[in-house]
């Protein structure tokens, strides 16, 4: 059975950082791109990045800069490093492999 876990959300500052993880099992990431999505209240979901077989992170609009993706396969891991976070960036944080989807991830990022 194939499960995606998140972990990594929480509450933080703004101009702080977080680091988010994916982990699959019953699946391997190994060969395959795995995307990184958010959505916040009353939004819809949005596409962040797309992190390819071999590592290459290929960001949406207005992502790169802040946000870095980035995989091991050994681990059967792919991680969303977010800086400089802003209000804004609040939202549930969500992994993607296929069709497969995690439960996400909360971020709230508030003073």
């Amino acid at each position: 059975q194939v499960h995606l876990v998140e972990s990594g959300g929480g509450l933080v500052q703004p101009g702080g950082s977080l680091r988010l993880s994916c982990t699959g099992s019953g699946i391997s990431f190994r060969s395959h791109t795995v995307d990184w999505y958010r959505q916040a209240p009353g939004k819809e979901r949005e596409l962040i990045v797309r992190i390819t077989d071999g590592g290459i992170p290929q960001y949406a609009p207005g992502f790169k800069g802040r946000f870095t993706g980035s995989r091991d396969n050994a681990k059967n891991t792919v991680y969303l490093q977010m800086n400089n976070l802003r209000p804004e960036d609040t939202a549930v944080y969500m992994c993607s492999y296929f069709s497969y989807w995690g439960q996400g991830t909360q971020v709230t990022v508030s003073s």
